[in-house]
């Protein structure tokens, strides 16, 4: 288990020195300098607890409600959202939400934040940066709210069934994968890949 610890954190380290290049805020006709000379959205390394950046910040928030899609999820077909098998369980953490959110954090979170980073849905004034931390204003959040949807609302095709389905019917398809898997119905779980 510490090897695989190691690996994955090696592998996040790698994943998000490459992500802050991927950042690239639309001109806006003037300089895209912030108040203090930088990037208003740069990025140079995954912090949270609290996030102190406005990328940063968004990630949390993205993650937060995938975990929360993906603990009904696996509620609602009959599974123990606090019992991982890679995440340790603590109290009041959903383990297994957190386990199956792995590979949708680039496909679905990652994926919002750079598109409201990217298209200019959310700008620098959307955010509140202070003592403790940054975080969105009531009107930035809901924005970036209603792209997080739109994102789960878009269609995808299941590499298993071969029919469309939206990422929201797809996080659930997946847990009950998951739940068969777990009762010996598949030899594997069939993780979902795009492309």
């Amino acid at each position: 288990m510490p090897e695989l610890l190691g690996l994955e954190g090696d592998a996040a380290a790698t994943y998000f020195r490459a992500f802050a290049g991927l950042l690239a805020p639309p001109a806006t006709g003037g300089t895209t300098d912030g108040p203090d000379g930088l990037a208003p959205f740069r990025f140079e390394a995954r912090n949270r607890r609290p996030p102190t950046d406005p990328v940063n910040a968004m990630l949390s928030l993205a993650y937060a409600m995938l975990t929360r899609h993906l603990t009904v999820a696996l509620a609602s077909v009959g599974l123990d959202p606090y019992r991982g098998v890679f995440h340790a369980p603590r109290y009041g953490r959903p383990a297994l939400a957190l386990d199956l959110m792995e590979p949708f954090r680039p496909i679905v979170a990652d994926s919002v934040v750079l598109s409201v980073v990217n298209t200019g849905e959310i700008s620098p004034g959307d955010f509140v940066v202070g003592a403790t931390g940054t975080a969105l204003t009531a009107a930035g959040r809901r924005r970036f709210i209603d792209a997080f949807e739109r994102r789960l609302s878009q269609e995808t095709t299941h590499p298993l069934f071969g029919y469309r389905l939206s990422m929201r019917r797809l996080v659930l398809v997946q847990a009950r994968l998951f739940g068969r898997y777990l009762l010996g119905e598949l030899p594997s779980y069939p993780h979902y890949l795009p492309r």
